[in-house]
């Protein structure tokens, strides 16, 4: 569905089996996530391991479904695909739209972590572009690291943020 859509959309599948129609991205959100790329990369990441609206497979109790993640960070270059497994997947981002808003908030940050996905992080379009900063903690669930403007956060070296080349 998502190579057949000749508006952009993409579509998203929980584990559960409920199916998600995201918008396609605006100009901000884009050059937000430009941004952060260009910070990996500043920092040493290599192009093939910074991924942008990859899709990755989550699998839950019910079953199997995917997300696709406004930034992807991995550890590794990754095979040629659309859905790919969460194996070497250091970080997640997402960046909030007014509708995705409730599924970055609540849906996304259980399923992602229940996936194992070490660090998610959320970016508001509020003024100051917040970026919250989520890391699994010992019971399994993310736990708020910081919270900070993303001009902030630019200013930063990623490994001040657990991701060391």
């Amino acid at each position: 569905m998502n190579e057949a859509d000749p508006h952009g959309h993409r579509y998203e599948l929980s584990p559960e089996g409920a199916l998600s129609v995201m918008p396609p991205a605006d100009s901000e959100h884009a050059a937000i996530a430009s941004r952060l790329m260009i910070w990996l990369a500043m920092a040493g990441w290599p192009a093939d391991q910074i991924l942008q609206a990859v899709g990755i497979e989550l699998v839950g109790s019910a079953g199997s479904g995917g997300r696709i993640p406004d930034l992807t960070l991995w550890s590794a270059a990754q095979h040629q695909g659309v859905w790919l497994p969460i194996t070497d997947l250091l970080l997640a981002v997402e960046i909030v739209s007014p509708g995705s808003a409730a599924m970055d908030r609540t849906v996304k940050v259980q399923e992602y972590a229940a996936a194992g996905i070490g660090k998610y992080w959320l970016v508001d379009r509020d003024a100051a572009q917040t970026v919250t900063l989520h890391s699994i903690g010992h019971d399994g669930a993310y736990e708020v690291t910081a919270k900070m403007p993303l001009a902030w956060l630019l200013q930063t070296a990623p490994a001040d943020h657990g991701l060391g080349t």
